[in-house]
């Protein structure tokens, strides 16, 4: 089964982690997700979540800094998500290529529904946020 790349940014400002909604007729229509898509021939996972990010949300971000990487089997595919760290440089975001977009709490993340895969991440953030907050 073909591995499929993916790099999501785990956006934040001031607390909070920005979150969007994917379009209808895509393969997980209506679920939230962390920004960001597949990477490209011959581009690196950095380049790719910065070229994505300013193509679905019209924005810059700073030099990702990589988080977690997750794979994950769906029955059609294996997709493995390389999360990274990053913050807004330049650039109001929109969105541009998805349905719609949040900035939430770590605790907030659970009241949205996300794929199987990124519920790893959620348990992540929800952790750091709680010891952070200690």
């Amino acid at each position: 089964m073909k591995v499929i790349e993916v790099a999501a940014g785990l956006i934040h400002h001031e607390g909070r982690y920005l979150i969007a909604r994917r379009k209808p007729g895509v393969h997980l229509a209506g679920f939230w997700e962390f920004p960001g898509g597949k990477r490209e021939p011959g581009e690196s996972l950095a380049e790719c979540l910065q070229r994505e990010l300013f193509e679905e949300l019209s924005i810059q971000v700073d030099i990702p800094v990589p988080y977690q990487i997750i794979r994950h089997d769906y029955p059609e595919k294996t997709v493995e998500l390389h999360f990274f760290r990053c913050a807004i440089e330049q650039g109001q975001a929109a969105p541009v290529d998805c349905e719609e977009i949040r900035w939430v709490l770590p605790e907030e993340l659970t009241q949205f529904r996300f794929p199987p895969a990124d519920q790893d991440i959620i348990d992540a953030l929800q952790r750091d946020a709680k010891r952070a907050s200690e």
